[in-house]
């Protein structure tokens, strides 16, 4: 094997050919004369098998990879997702085809924490209606007392899901004087207690919080997770917060706990359809702050998720298990096991 072959899906690049994150830094590509990398077509929205055939990893952005996207080659050991969600791999046909799928929980933990504090504080302060009577001249600003804030000293802050943002999230809270519970069935009481957050039932999670923030993967048992039964639960003052996945909450069942009062407004990253229809019922609201799931982007972010990639595909490249790993059993599979040592034998020592 003269070289470890690396592909990037095309859409890492703009329809000019210049990059569409230039902060994503792809040198150690480039200076690694181990290293040979192209991106690679999309075809209609997905990665086709052909396109990969005789690639080791590939560097995900948003394109799906499906079970029919695996080379018959099998050479792929490496799928680096550009973030955190994974809805698009097909990840139990990454596992049957002896390809690792791996994400960066270290590149997005704290920037997701603060787009989720962003949301917060807006909705808190009623940052919408304010700016509207702002720019209302001398009509709207006769209006601001009938707006008045909410502070956050002593509220609840409510997680479903307390992992890597999750956690994060309640250490920048902390300093707001927030109280801290979530509801998270693979994380100890002992260890929600270290982090001075309580662990509560699903239910209580949304009887409780002032601001309910979604910090779930989607899954089959997390889509609608957030429905009408649930929501009519919550507080007329809470807010919902979603920056996860769109699925999760039932859109259709917001909309009308939002229109009807039933609780006091949301912060939406995430939608069911990406972009939604200009149509779309939630876009109306006058209770709700939207973001085109972009909050969390900023130059940090992306470089370093980027980064985490790259730590990623050069981990492999010597024989060694990446972090951020999704389907975890990879890790014992002979076959990809195998594929290890045969880049451990020829890349192992630059």
């Amino acid at each position: 094997m003269d070289k470890f072959k690396v592909a990037l899906s095309a859409d890492f690049r703009k329809p000019d050919g210049t990059p569409a994150f230039p902060m994503f830094d792809l040198s150690p590509l480039d200076d690694d004369p181990r290293i040979d990398w192209s991106y690679i077509p999309i075809t209609d929205g997905r990665i086709v098998a052909e396109d990969v055939q005789g690639f080791d990893a590939l560097i995900l952005l948003a394109t799906r990879f499906d079970a029919q996207s695996f080379p018959d080659d099998g050479r792929l050991a490496l799928i680096a997702r550009f973030g955190v969600g994974y809805d698009s791999v097909d990840v139990d046909a990454c596992t049957a085809n002896e390809v690792a799928l791996a994400i960066t929980p270290s590149g997005v933990r704290r920037p997701v924490a603060v787009a989720i504090m962003t949301f917060v504080l807006a909705l808190a302060g009623r940052m919408m209606i304010k700016d509207k009577l702002t720019r209302g001249g001398p009509d709207g600003w006769a209006q601001r007392g009938r707006h008045m804030g909410q502070g956050l000293v002593g509220l609840t802050l409510g997680s479903i899901g307390m992992g890597n943002i999750g956690a994060e999230l309640f250490q920048l809270a902390a300093p707001f004087g927030l109280r801290g519970i979530a509801h998270d069935p693979y994380v100890s009481a002992a260890d929600a207690e270290d982090a001075g957050v309580e662990l509560v039932s699903l239910e209580e999670v949304f009887r409780r919080s002032d601001f309910l923030c979604v910090n779930c993967p989607l899954t089959e048992a997390t889509s609608g997770l957030v429905n009408a039964e649930r929501l009519a639960l919550m507080k007329p003052t809470a807010f919902v917060i979603n920056t996860a996945r769109g699925p999760i909450v039932d859109q259709a069942a917001l909309v009308d706990a939002l229109r009807e009062k039933r609780i006091a407004g949301a912060g939406i990253d995430v939608f069911t359809t990406e972009p939604p229809s200009a149509e779309e019922p939630l876009l109306k609201l006058d209770n709700v702050i939207l973001a085109p799931h972009a909050l969390c982007w900023t130059d940090q972010c992306f470089a370093d998720i980027g980064a985490a990639d790259i730590r990623a595909v050069l981990e492999v490249m010597i024989g060694g298990v990446p972090e951020g790993i999704v389907n975890r059993p990879i890790t014992d599979s002979p076959g990809w096991r195998a594929k290890l040592d045969v880049y451990r034998a020829a890349f192992g020592n630059p």
